[in-house]
């Protein structure tokens, strides 16, 4: 997206820098009691997801990133990052996932639609 910052209208909220979000690695950000993980591929890709792995409820951005999936660390369940859909078990259910943005070297993420 090109449009500057200022022009988002509702609904977008900064997230973090570009910086702050190691290569192939992924940073936990708050929005009030919306916690999202923050994912950067290695390919510079930037996603949000919920932060919270619906099998077993804890941090997905304390997991590994693989190219456009989220492992989450604790047992093995592992996310589309486009989609939220699981692609390995133990989890069944998706997350939700968030449309990005960069502008200027800052992440947005649209928080009141969820992709």
């Amino acid at each position: 997206m090109s449009q500057p910052a200022s022009a988002l209208g509702r609904g977008w909220v900064r997230a973090c820098r570009v910086d702050d979000v190691p290569r192939g690695g992924a940073v936990r950000v708050e929005f009030g009691r919306l916690p999202l993980a923050v994912v950067r591929s290695e390919d510079d890709e930037i996603f949000a997801i919920l932060d919270v792995c619906s099998h077993a409820d804890v941090p997905l951005s304390e997991g590994e990133v693989d190219d456009t999936t989220l492992e989450c660390w604790l047992h093995g369940s592992r996310f589309d990052l486009r989609t939220g859909k699981p692609t390995g078990l133990p989890a069944t259910r998706p997350v939700p996932v968030y449309r990005t943005m960069i502008d200027d070297g800052d992440v947005y993420i649209r928080l009141n639609e969820e992709k």
